[in-house]
């Protein structure tokens, strides 16, 4: 997922995303854990997905305090 796409999203959408992300992170680690993940750079993926969905959000943050 591009920050671009991430950016159109609103807040309420943005907080979702990041729920369903997460239940994907720990999914993934259950099926690495057990040996049947079949793309290991998924995990990457995901990770890398929550920082951009967090950092959206904290710049929105950010932006509302000024």
């Amino acid at each position: 997922m591009k920050a671009s796409n991430i950016r159109e999203l609103s807040n309420a959408e943005l907080t979702a995303k990041l729920a369903d992300l997460k239940k994907e992170l720990f999914n993934l680690r259950l099926s690495h854990a057990t040996g049947q993940l079949n793309n290991p750079l998924a995990l990457n993926n995901v990770k890398k997905d929550i920082a951009r969905v967090k950092t959206v959000l904290r710049e929105r943050e950010q932006a509302a305090k000024v």
